[in-house]
C-alpha cells in the first residue's frame, strides 16, 4: 500500500486525472445499470409485486442479473436504420445525448481530495454542458425522417429549454449565497452542518432546481416526449438495439448527475450533517467523506423512482404552464429576496467571505 501510494503522488497530474476519468466512467456505467434493476424492484414494491427476480449471477440474488441480460439483449440486437433517414445523424444522436452526461462529471467535486478539475467557472461548464443534451434528442427525431419521432424532439426540445432557463435562474441564486462558481468553493462554504447548507436558506430554489431536473432528463411525471400512448415512445422510436440502449444510458446517467448537482449545491456535497456539533463533530459522523455525497444522493435518485411510481403524466399544457408561469417566476422573485439578504447580511451572506 506505501509503494502505491508512492507511485500515486509521483505521477502528473494529467495521469492522476485520466485514472479519476476511466474509474468515475465504468462506476458510473455499473451504477446505471443497476439503477434499471433498483427502478423496477422499488416500484415493484410500491405496487405491491416483486419485480424482477428470475435472473441470477452464479445462483445467487435473484434479479440482480437482469440489467446485465437487458445489456446483452440490446447489444446483439439488429440496428435498423430507416431507408429515409439521415445515416450519420442517425447513428451520432446517442452519442451526443450521452457524452455531455458523462463529461459533466470532470468538474463535480466527489470528496475534499477527489476532483478531475478544480475549474473555477465550473458552473458556467455545467450549464453549457447539459444544454448540449437537447441537441442529441432534436437531431434523433428528424435524422429518422418519422413524424411520430419529430413531434416527439420537438415536444422534448420545448420542455428541456422552458425548464433549463428556470434550472439557470436556480444556478444563479447558488452562485449568489456562494459567491463562487467553483463547485468545490461552492461545497466549502456549506461548512457548519446541516442548517448551514444551501437547503436552508434557497429553500425555493432547490424545489424548482430539482423539479426542473426531473423535467430536463424526461422523467415522469413531465414524460410526454415519449408519451406511448400518443407518439409511440417520441423522439427514439425508430431506435433499435445499441442506440436505444444509449439513450436510456443518457437518460439514468442524467438522473444521477442532476441527484449529485443538487447534492452538491443546496445539501453540502461530501459535507457531513453533524459537523461541527458537540460531541459527534470529531468523529465519523462529523468527517466529511465521499459517502456522506453518495447517501444524499441515493435519497435524491430515490424520489426520482418515487415520482414515477406516484404522479400520473402532466398534460403538454400543463408542462409548459408551470415551467414558464410558476418556476420562473420563483427563481426570479427569489432572487430578489437574495439580493436583499446580501444587504442586510442575513444568512449565507453573514459568512466571512462576504465581507
Amino acid at each position: 500500500m506505501i509503494n502505491l501510494a508512492t507511485l500515486w503522488s509521483s505521477l502528473p497530474d494529467y495521469a492522476r486525472a485520466t485514472v479519476w476519468i476511466l474509474v468515475i466512467t465504468v462506476v458510473l456505467i455499473v451504477l446505471v445499470a443497476l439503477l434499471t434493476l433498483w427502478e423496477r424492484k422499488v416500484i415493484g414494491w410500491m405496487q405491491l409485486r416483486r419485480g424482477p427476480n428470475r435472473v441470477r449471477i452464479f445462483g445467487l440474488l435473484p434479479g440482480i442479473g437482469q440489467p446485465f441480460a437487458d445489456v446483452f439483449k440490446l447489444l446483439f440486437k439488429e440496428v435498423v436504420v430507416p431507408a429515409n433517414a439521415n445515416k450519420l445523424l442517425f447513428r451520432l444522436a446517442p452519442m451526443i445525448a450521452l457524452i455531455p452526461a458523462f463529461a459533466a462529471w470532470a468538474v463535480i467535486p466527489l470528496s475534499p481530495e477527489v476532483v478531475v478539475s478544480k475549474a473555477d467557472a465550473g458552473l458556467l461548464y455545467l450549464l453549457s454542458l447539459t444544454s448540449l443534451g437537447v441537441y442529441g434528442i432534436i437531431i434523433a427525431g428528424w435524422a429518422a425522417n418519422s413524424k411520430y419521432a419529430f413531434l416527439g424532439a420537438m415536444r422534448s426540445a420545448a420542455q428541456m429549454v422552458a425548464y433549463e432557463i428556470a434550472m439557470g435562474f436556480a444556478l444563479v441564486g447558488v452562485l449568489m449565497a456562494s459567491g463562487s462558481m467553483n463547485l468545490g468553493t461552492i461545497v466549502n462554504t456549506q461548512q457548519g452542518g446541516v442548517l448551514a447548507w444551501n437547503w436552508f436558506w434557497l429553500f425555493p430554489l432547490l424545489v424548482v432546481y430539482f423539479i426542473s431536473g426531473v423535467a430536463e432528463t424526461n422523467r415522469a411525471p413531465f414524460d410526454v416526449a415519449e408519451g406511448e400512448s400518443e407518439i409511440v415512445a417520441g423522439f427514439h422510436v425508430e431506435y433499435s438495439g445499441i442506440g436505444f440502449a444509449l439513450f436510456f444510458l443518457a437518460e439514468y446517467a442524467n438522473m444521477i448527475l442532476i441527484a449529485t448537482l443538487t447534492a452538491v449545491f443546496f445539501f453540502g456535497g461530501w459535507r457531513a450533517p453533524f459537523e461541527g456539533w458537540p460531541g459527534l463533530g470529531g468523529t465519523l459522523l462529523g468527517a466529511p467523506s465521499f459517502l456522506w455525497l453518495f447517501a444524499k444522493v441515493f435519497a435524491l435518485v430515490f424520489l426520482f423512482l418515487w415520482f414515477r411510481a406516484t404522479f400520473p403524466r402532466y398534460r403538454y399544457d400543463q408542462i409548459m404552464r408551470l415551467g414558464w408561469k410558476t418556476l420562473i417566476p420563483v427563481t426570479l422573485v427569489w432572487i430578489g429576496v437574495e439580493m436583499l439578504m446580501a444587504n442586510w447580511h442575513i444568512g449565507p451572506w453573514a459568512r466571512a467571505w462576504f465581507h
